[in-house]
């Protein structure tokens, strides 16, 4: 009977001791100091991807308004010209709906169009994630002429 009893009752005392709770611990604790790093920078590739993506809708849809207007929206029309008809001058003679709506760049912000453009006729772009003019890695301009 006593030897029921002690097998019962350790039974019910099983469970984990602390050494080995500190273990399971340090073990996640490393992995995640290895893999965080590589899934944060994920995410910046990604943004970067979709910056080029928008810039190169949008320069499609430039080169469409061109196609039917003989020339490309002057600066003060903007990006703007693509979604609604111009109000300032010059009018467009055939001008139609391009896009449904001008996105922002992935980090909130509206893309930049330049006519007369610097590295090109005309330039679209995005100033990455720092949002102020030129920058490396994820704070890189992302533009029309790349």
């Amino acid at each position: 009977m006593t030897t029921l009893f002690t097998a019962s009752r350790r039974q019910l005392q099983r469970g984990f001791t602390l050494i080995e709770l500190m273990v399971v611990l340090v073990i996640i604790g490393v992995l995640a100091a290895l893999i965080v790093p590589n899934v944060l920078d994920r995410a910046d590739d990604a943004r970067v991807t979709a910056a080029r993506t928008d810039v190169n809708n949008l320069m499609q849809a430039l080169k469409l308004y061109r196609l039917d207007n003989q020339r490309y929206p002057t600066a003060e029309q903007g990006l703007q010209a693509l979604v609604a008809r111009p109000s300032a001058g010059p009018a467009p003679a055939n001008w139609k709906p391009y896009l449904e709506r001008l996105p922002n760049d992935p980090w909130g912000r509206p893309y930049q169009f330049l006519n007369p453009g610097i590295k090109g006729e005309i330039d679209v772009m995005s100033y990455g994630a720092d949002g102020q003019p030129g920058g490396e890695g994820k704070d890189a301009d992302i533009g029309s002429w790349q």
